[in-house]
C-alpha cells in the first residue's frame, strides 16, 4: 500500500468531512444550496487557476480531446454532483448527507472493475462492505437535522454518489492514458463545475441575479470557508487517483461522515443532532477502513 496514497485519500475525508458542516451553518444563516456550490466552486477555480499561472502554463500543451474530456467529466462531477450534495446537506443535515454520499465507493468500485479491469481482494470486499453498512447505519441513525427530513431526501446525496463515482473511475482512466497532472485536471474540473453551475444560475434566475446574490456576509465567511477546505479535498484526491487504483483511493477517501459528526458535535450541535447509532456506524466505517488498508490478513 503507497503511504503517500494513503494520505492523500484520508486529507480528501477530514477536508470534505470539514466542510459539509461549514456549508450548512451557511445555508442555516441565508444561504441556499445552489449559492453555496458557486462559492465553493470560485474559490476552487480561483485558487487552481493562480497556482496554474505560478507553476507554468502549460495546460494546452495537452491533447484537445484530454482537455475536453476533463472538462465533460466537470460539468457532471463538480456542477450537478456539487449541488446535489449541497441540496442533500440541506435537507437532511451535513451527517446524514455526508454518510450517504459515502455510499460512493460500492458504485466506483463495480464501475472501476467493469471498465477498467481493476481487481480488489476478499479482504478489501468485506471493507468495502464495512464502510457502506455502516454509512448505512448512519444515514438511517435519527440524526441530521433537528427540523426533521423526509428519507426522500437521500436521493439527492445518492445522486451526488453516482455521479462522483463516475468521475472519479473516468480521471482514473484519463491520469493511467494521458500526461495531464493533477493540478491540470482539478482546475478544469472545477472550471467546468463553474461554467455549469452559472449557465444554469443566468437560466433559472433570470431578472432576480440581485436579489439571489443578496445574503449575510456571515453566510458567504461559511461557504468561502467551505470552498477553502473542498479545494484541499480535491487536490488531494485527483493527487491520490494519479498514483492508486480507484479500488483503494475512493473507499480510504469516504469517510468524510467521521470527520462531520466531529465538527458538529463540536460546533454545530444547535443545527443537527447526534445519536448512539451514529457512533456505531462511525466505528463500523473506521473497521472498513483498518481492513481495506491494513496488512493482508482475510482470503477467501
Amino acid at each position: 500500500m503507497d503511504t503517500v496514497v494513503v494520505g492523500l485519500a484520508l486529507l480528501t475525508a477530514t477536508s470534505w468531512g470539514i466542510s459539509d458542516p461549514l456549508s450548512k451553518a451557511g445555508m442555516e444563516r441565508g444561504g441556499t444550496p445552489l449559492l453555496a456550490s458557486i462559492v465553493v466552486v470560485s474559490v476552487s477555480v480561483i485558487g487552481y487557476w493562480l497556482s496554474l499561472v505560478i507553476r507554468g502554463f502549460d495546460l494546452f500543451a495537452l491533447p484537445l480531446w484530454v482537455v475536453g474530456a476533463f472538462f465533460g467529466i466537470g460539468l457532471v462531477s463538480t456542477g450537478l454532483a456539487r449541488l446535489l450534495n449541497y441540496v442533500g446537506v440541506e435537507r437532511a443535515g451535513a451527517s446524514v448527507n455526508s454518510a450517504t454520499v459515502n455510499t460512493r465507493p460500492l458504485w466506483a468500485t463495480i464501475l472501476a472493475i467493469v471498465f477498467l479491469g481493476e481487481s480488489i481482494t476478499a479482504q478489501g470486499v468485506v471493507g468495502i462492505l464495512c464502510v457502506v453498512s455502516g454509512l448505512g447505519l448512519v444515514a438511517f441513525s435519527g440524526g441530521g437535522d433537528i427540523t426533521g427530513w423526509n428519507k426522500r431526501d437521500l436521493l439527492f446525496p445518492l445522486g451526488a454518489a453516482l455521479t462522483f463515482a463516475f468521475g472519479n473511475v473516468a480521471r482514473r482512466f484519463l491520469f493511467t492514458n494521458t500526461a495531464a497532472t493533477p493540478l491540470d485536471a482539478v482546475a478544469l474540473n472545477e472550471l467546468a463545475g463553474l461554467v455549469g453551475l452559472l449557465s444554469f444560475i443566468l437560466y433559472s434566475q433570470r431578472g432576480q441575479l440581485r436579489s439571489f446574490f443578496r445574503i449575510p456576509r456571515e453566510a458567504y465567511a461559511y461557504f468561502v470557508g467551505c470552498g477553502v477546505f473542498s479545494a484541499l479535498a480535491l487536490f488531494g484526491l485527483f493527487a491520490a487517483l494519479e498514483r492508486g487504483q480507484v479500488t483503494v483511493v475512493d473507499p480510504l477517501s469516504s469517510p468524510t461522515s467521521l470527520f462531520a459528526i466531529l465538527v458538529t458535535a463540536l460546533f454545530f450541535r444547535q443545527v443537527e443532532s447526534i445519536t448512539r447509532r451514529l457512533l456505531v456506524g462511525a466505528v463500523l466505517v473506521i473497521s472498513g477502513v483498518v481492513l481495506i488498508t491494513g496488512p493482508r490478513f482475510l482470503t477467501l
